[in-house]
């Protein structure tokens, strides 16, 4: 699509569960939000849209987890993200939620739509169901032994420890989370999307017309899934929670979160419209529209697959591009919500932007930072230290170092406004700056409509520093200094402060999509209206007027601490080994029985437990928990990995004796194959002790 009409860009919906963390951020908000702010500067018509997501499994669990109702959780959660997200700059025109009426009706009259026109089928399967809760099992509430890595950490739909995408039927020893019983098998029946009648179309559309726009994580994900043969797909379960089945014959059914959750983007749309008194139809039927999802690599399947399908027989348009993100892990680690190991949206809002004056450079900081380390094509790697040195090293040195020069020079050598630029008298070190402002235009916008975010800021962050370095050949300090034995240096002077005037005035054009609080001042600074931020004025040298005067200089970024960083890692931390020691009691509160369910004496005999002794420890890179330890059993040695780094140093437990599980099938942690598992007793304070035979014993001695 050469010049559509309108626009209209979406971010993926959150579950409204819990807080969201910066690799939400990175992943779907701030890479729309940067690309929604360069329309919008271009005088496009875009709507932005976004919501929260509140039907599914994991709203009612969450809800049993805080003791309270679905409806008190998704209340709850949709202001809290909706507040982060705009404490954190996102523009959205609508920040929409699934539970609204209107939501409800557009979802059904979906449904009703494709059902009615045969393009559902009914089909009768068995599935699990609790006979103790009556009720049937979504995948969330079924949990078991991963095939995969043998962890008891395996739901229905995903293994928490490995990751690996499961089905119910895939565990090993299965028990329902509501009773903690066996399910059984019980047939029912459900309206299911037949994808694998859409084949043709798809392998046209993706592999062909955008096998060279899209990203190529995205199209090779699509071409894996289609490749591998499209199944049926149900859009009802039965639940409690969600959006009712709009048919008599489907009492206690609602319609699979899946299917709902996008047309969430449809709602949304519809909501704004009647909010502004606008049609909402166009945005979503006409062929002039662009549309955009910006989601994570999680969510390709259901953006490129099933929702066009969707939108295809419901005679909507088709996206016209999804650039999805990798994931953000974080120090070393794979961001996890369950043990705690995250930075969430809400952390860095109350550690940084609310302890600023305005907090305005804080939330630019951190958008800098994500879009910096931006995982675009491959997973990426927030780190604190990472995150000073982005800070100091290039917003403070390079981009704001320039500005302040420029001001603080500015005001010393050209009485605080704007100086004339003598023409007549350019050297080739002017032409050259000229050429860089004139050409950056181009450079960035290219870039944005490629959805390549952190070129594009490298571009502009790269147009300060050869700023600097401009200012640093032509150094007016010292032409200043000559100014009493030759009063024409003043025209020198003029010349570089007018051109590093017009360079920070573009500046504030170019930075604005990535930094909007920082283009807001450096407004300011220059005594200029918003207007000035027009795209159009991009790449132009005659933004501020000869003899303007402009305000003194101000900051625009502060530097971050040693002991700030310190801080947040130490936090980071002691967020994990809380998670690992659970929620404890007050010391003089006597601890619970804390008792698993009930085992046999056979099931007890499978384990095979041994003395070992420690003969070598060592910290396992980029894993702040994990040892890797050398274990002696008598008739061989083994390597164990045991996450046990926050609470011993290596150097301190060779040479100890401990127990292990010597029969524990073998399991790779960060590339090392672990062998046995260290047994451990966990204090009352989360502090973790060996258990030992208490006086020395021969090294492979049975345990029993």
């Amino acid at each position: 699509m050469t010049d559509p009409k309108r626009y209209l860009v979406t971010s993926a919906l959150p579950y409204a569960n819990g807080l969201k963390h910066v690799g939400h951020l990175a992943g779907a908000y701030i890479p729309a939000d940067i690309y929604v702010r360069y329309l919008r500067a271009q005088k496009r018509d875009v709507v932005f849209v976004c919501g929260s997501d509140e039907h599914g499994t994991a709203i009612p669990i969450q809800a049993t987890k805080e003791g309270t109702t679905p409806r008190a959780i998704i209340d709850k959660y949709h202001q809290a993200m909706k507040q982060d997200f705009e404490d954190l700059s996102m523009s959205f025109d609508i920040y929409h939620r699934t539970s609204e009426p209107i939501h409800h009706e557009t979802a059904q009259e979906f449904f009703t739509y494709l059902n009615d026109r045969n393009e559902l089928e009914i089909k009768e399967s068995e599935q699990y169901y609790d006979e103790e809760a009556k009720t049937f099992l979504a995948d969330r509430y079924i949990k078991g032994t991963c095939p995969n890595c043998g962890s008891d950490r395996a739901y229905g739909d995903q293994c928490e420890n490995c990751g690996r995408t499961l089905s119910p039927d895939e565990l090993i020893n299965p028990v329902s989370t509501l009773s903690g019983k066996a399910p059984v098998k019980k047939r029912t029946s459900h309206w299911y999307l037949p994808l694998g009648k859409h084949e043709e179309f798809l392998r046209e559309w993706i592999l062909k017309e955008h096998k060279e726009d899209w990203r190529a994580t995205v199209v090779g994900q699509c071409k894996s899934w289609i490749e591998g043969g499209l199944q049926s797909r149900a859009v009802t379960r039965d639940l409690d929670w969600g959006i009712k089945v709009p048919l008599k014959d489907a009492e206690g059914k609602v319609l699979y979160v899946w299917f709902d959750a996008p047309i969430g983007y449809v709602s949304a749309t519809k909501q704004w419209a009647i909010n502004n008194k606008k049609d909402w139809k166009p945005y979503w039927y006409d062929k002039d529209t662009k549309l955009v999802h910006f989601i994570g690599k999680d969510n390709i399947v259901f953006h490129c697959i099933i929702f066009p399908i969707m939108l295809k027989l419901h005679g909507n348009i088709l996206p016209d591009n999804v650039p999805a993100n990798e994931f953000l892990n974080l120090e070393g680690d794979k961001m996890s919500t369950s043990r705690n190991w995250k930075l969430d949206m809400r952390d860095y809002i109350n550690d940084f932007v609310k302890k600023e004056n305005g907090g305005g450079q804080c939330v630019d900081m951190l958008r800098y930072y994500l879009t910096q380390i931006a995982p675009e094509t491959k997973d990426s790697e927030f780190t604190w230290k990472g995150f000073q040195d982005a800070v100091n090293s290039e917003l403070v040195s390079i981009f704001g170092n320039f500005v302040n020069r420029t001001w603080v020079l500015m005001h010393k050598l050209c009485g605080g406004k704007v100086p004339i630029l003598h023409t007549e008298i350019l050297d080739e070190n002017d032409k050259i700056l000229n050429a860089e402002i004139e050409g950056s235009k181009a450079k960035v916008e290219t870039l944005l409509e490629q959805y390549k975010f952190r070129e594009a800021l490298y571009e502009v962050i790269d147009l300060s520093r050869k700023g600097n370095q401009y200012m640093q050949k032509k150094e007016p300090w010292i032409a200043a200094k000559q100014l009493a034995a030759n009063p024409d240096m003043q025209k020198n002077i003029d010349n570089t402060m007018h051109l590093c005037l017009q360079l920070t005035a573009n500046l504030a054009i170019l930075i604005n999509p990535f930094l909007p609080n920082t283009a807001k001042s450096m407004l300011n600074m220059m005594k200029v209206v918003d207007k000035m931020l027009d795209w159009e004025n991009a790449g132009k040298l005659k933004l501020l007027s000869i003899g303007y005067s402009l305000r003194e200089p101000q900051l625009l970024f502060r530097k971050i601490e040693d002991a700030e960083i310190t801080e947040q890692i130490e936090k980071l931390k002691a967020g994990l080994m809380k998670s690992e020691a659970g929620v404890q009691k007050p010391a003089d509160e006597p601890p619970t029985s804390n008792l698993k369910s009930q085992i046999q004496y056979d099931d007890f005999a499978k384990l095979d437990l041994k003395v070992a002794t420690i003969t070598a420890a060592e910290k396992v890179p980029k894993a702040d928990k994990l040892l890797k330890l050398e274990v002696d059993l008598g008739f061989e040695k083994r390597t164990i990995v045991s996450g046990i780094a926050l609470h011993f140093k290596p150097e301190d437990i060779i040479g100890k004796q401990v127990v292990i599980v010597a029969n524990l099938a073998p399991r790779k942690m960060k590339g090392i194959e672990s062998n046995g598992m260290i047994l451990m007793a966990e204090e009352k304070d989360g502090q973790l002790k060996f258990i030992n035979p208490g006086e020395p014993t021969t090294n492979g001695s049975p345990v029993s």
